[in-house]
């Protein structure tokens, strides 16, 4: 089980998203942009219904995106899976620390 909350997580990505926007190319541009209307959405459902656990977190996550992955081109489905997985692996090593 992960170390820190939904919440706790969310705050540590949306840093990320941040520095992105500060320092990013193109290709991170476009994809943490488009990432992060799915990710607050499925932070505030989770909260919202009480669920802090982070491991249910990415699954949802992966799920919101695949379910709109036809709104994407196939390099842009690529740039957003990729930015999915690079924040997954970095939430999952900052909790356990």
């Amino acid at each position: 089980m992960s170390s820190k909350s939904i919440t706790e997580m969310s705050e540590d990505i949306d840093a990320e998203f941040d520095h992105i926007v500060a320092h990013g190319n193109d290709d991170e541009l476009f994809a943490s942009g488009y990432l992060r209307g799915h990710f607050d959405l499925i932070v505030a459902r989770l909260t919202m219904a009480g669920e802090e656990d982070q491991a249910k977190f990415w699954p949802a996550l992966y799920a919101s995106v695949a379910e709109h992955a036809g709104e994407l081109n196939d390099s842009d489905r690529v740039l957003v899976e990729g930015m999915v997985t690079r924040l997954e692996q970095k939430a999952k090593a900052t909790a356990a620390r």
